[in-house]
């Protein structure tokens, strides 16, 4: 978990680095083909110009050298930050280039194994409701990702996914604020001001007025969701698929929302007091 502020500067000595938690955009290229003239054949027809400077990631479903690859998409002014998790990873970790999770996976979370909790049995409830679509939002090539603290922490054990450890905030967040917690739901009893943001890798809970951006299942979960009990947020996003404020349907704002992904529609927002 990480809380960052960005308004409060000290005058003492600042330390040698800092951590926190952001949401980051990033452009998806998948390859269907190691046919490296093909696929510059293809960006010539796709872009306009080498001097995009587009931070990317790979997802190949085919063998590529690597390598050569990263030559050709820094010559068209595109800059490889990683791949996803696939064919390319032992490339990628001999060239030092990010590995991210599959749709739908979760990052794996160290804690200590002290503490470590029990993995709950209790079946999802499945309430369904009449669901409003979204009719602008972004997601075909876009992922979000998320820079996560790093802490030392005795006895570390890596727990898989399925230890779900969630995290109750009871302060308010404010502008410049980023709220940031891997390994289980995000619950906030209180309010995300406007120029805030709560970003979790499970489903993110707010009992308070929803402003500022909330992303929910940042590193791809598709089963994530977002529960607001008056929702009005500058940007909403689950799995990676996300929708601007001014994009939301005019019905679900200032009411009780619960937010979900649905594959081939994107994003579904549903007024929960009218279940």
């Amino acid at each position: 978990m990480t809380v960052s502020d960005n308004n409060n500067q000290t005058a003492s000595a600042a330390p040698a680095l800092a951590l926190y938690g952001k949401m980051l955009t990033f452009s998806r290229l998948q390859f269907s083909t190691s046919d490296l003239g093909a696929i510059e054949a293809q960006l010539t027809e796709t872009l306009s110009n080498k001097s995009s400077n587009i931070p990317i990631l790979l997802d190949s479903d085919v063998e590529q050298d690597l390598s050569a690859l990263v030559e050709l998409l820094w010559s068209w002014g595109l800059q490889p930050i990683g791949v996803v998790t696939g064919l390319l990873d032992d490339q990628a970790r001999e060239q030092r280039l990010a590995i991210f999770p599959a749709d739908g996976k979760r990052i794996e979370r160290i804690v200590p194994s002290k503490t470590a909790p029990t993995p709950s049995n209790k079946p999802k409830e499945d309430n369904r409701t009449e669901s409003v679509n979204a009719t602008s939002t972004e997601s075909a090539a876009n992922i979000s990702a998320t820079e996560t603290t790093i802490s030392s922490l005795p006895d570390e054990t890596l727990l898989s996914a399925q230890h779900i450890t969630s995290l109750i905030y009871d302060q308010m967040l404010r502008s410049g604020q980023s709220l940031n917690h891997v390994g289980g739901d995000l619950i906030l009893t209180n309010s995300v001001n406007s120029g805030a943001e709560a970003i979790t890798d499970n489903s993110l809970h707010v009992y308070g007025r929803a402003q500022g951006r909330l992303v929910a299942g940042a590193t791809g979960d598709k089963d994530a969701r977002i529960f607001c009990q008056v929702f009005n947020p500058s940007l909403v996003s689950v799995a990676g698929t996300y929708c601007l404020r001014d994009n939301l349907p005019e019905h679900v704002i200032d009411k009780p929302v619960q937010v979900k992904f649905v594959e081939g529609e994107g994003l579904v927002f549903i007024v929960m007091d009218e279940a």
